[in-house]
């Protein structure tokens, strides 16, 4: 199986900005997203590899890993806690001063990884067989103004892996390095999921789906799935919080001497307005319950509705007339 190099996928280099990152994975995830790239396959799963490597490299935490151990970083804490313990044991005095070697230089990073999860160990038993919790998954998803007002469901293509089938994810077969894993223990996995998106999520919410990440070892518990929420931007309506805004036409006369106007909802009605005579431009009058719901409560942000005066056009001479005398009556 092939090393993925995150930074080359985005097309970005090591020293990177998170700003850099960013910028890249907007750009490929808008040329390779399903939607753009109907029934294309290799689009798909390029979409998929850019955001993976998003995900990993988004997150300080992961990309620090991930600069050190490459491929491996999901294993970190584990390696980390290993090359520790073998500095501990390699060596070692006792009161004569007479010192004690254990098993010789540590070897790399893949020795480690290996005696780590491979095989029996330096105290012979499997760390497989221990009972371990699967790692948690991150993916971003996008979601329209809409899916937030209300909530949604979809299916979403989730990149994981899974205990190898033919090793029962230990890493070995009669002591020897699985082929099928190449000794890691699992496998790439790729697999349909429904999530539920609850109402009132916003860009940058993370949302989290427990026991749907990786599945654990040696009947260990799943790891969660955190969905990172991206609100596509509206025509219509502006969020602001848990408001929304949106600007009203209205016309020049209903402005001046008062009337009614019909401002649009998200849940696809309207309301009536009443507007009082001498409405400036601008002005904005506030519809009570009518914005995002809060997440997680059963209340609701307001609507914001901003006057926009529409002035006439195509005037007749009469109706100049009648602006010429409105002009003397209120000179400037």
């Amino acid at each position: 199986m092939a090393v993925k190099n995150y930074y080359d996928i985005l097309g970005v280099n090591k020293g990177a900005t998170d700003k850099d990152i960013k910028q890249a994975y907007r750009r490929l995830a808008r040329k390779y997203h399903p939607d753009v790239n109907p029934g294309d396959n290799s689009a798909e799963a390029k979409f998929k590899e850019v955001n993976e490597a998003f995900e990993v490299l988004s997150d300080k935490e992961k990309r620090r890993k991930y600069d050190k151990y490459g491929d491996k970083w999901q294993y970190a804490d584990q390696l980390d806690e290993a090359a520790r313990q073998q500095s501990q044991y390699r060596q070692y005095s006792t009161g004569g001063g007479t010192s004690f070697h254990f098993g010789g230089d540590i070897g790399g990073m893949d020795s480690l990884f290996d005696e780590l999860f491979g095989g029996t160990g330096r105290r012979g038993f499997s760390r497989r067989s221990q009972p371990r919790r699967g790692q948690d998954l991150e993916t971003s998803v996008e979601v329209t103004l809409e899916e937030a007002f209300n909530g949604s469901s979809r299916m979403i293509n989730l990149q994981g892996e899974k205990p190898c089938p033919t090793c029962h994810g230990t890493g070995r077969i009669q002591n020897l390095p699985c082929s099928t894993c190449r000794g890691t223990g699992v496998v790439s996995d790729i697999k349909r999921l429904e999530i539920k998106m609850p109402a009132g999520v916003n860009t940058g919410s993370r949302v989290r789906i427990s026991g749907k990440g990786q599945p654990g070892y040696g009947n260990g518990p799943s790891g969660d799935l955190y969905l990172n929420v991206t609100v596509v931007p509206h025509k219509v309506f502006q969020r602001q919080g848990d408001d929304l805004i949106t600007e009203i036409p209205v016309p020049l006369t209903v402005a001046v001497l008062g009337g009614e106007v019909q401002v649009p909802t998200l849940k696809g009605g309207k309301l009536a307005l009443k507007i009082p005579p001498e409405t400036q431009n601008g002005r904005i009058f506030r519809l009570g319950g009518q914005g995002m719901p809060h997440l997680g409560k059963s209340t609701r942000g307001d609507l914001k509705a901003k006057v926009n005066i529409v002035l006439p056009t195509k005037l007749t001479e009469k109706e100049r007339e009648l602006f010429k005398q409105l002009g003397q009556l209120h000179p400037a």
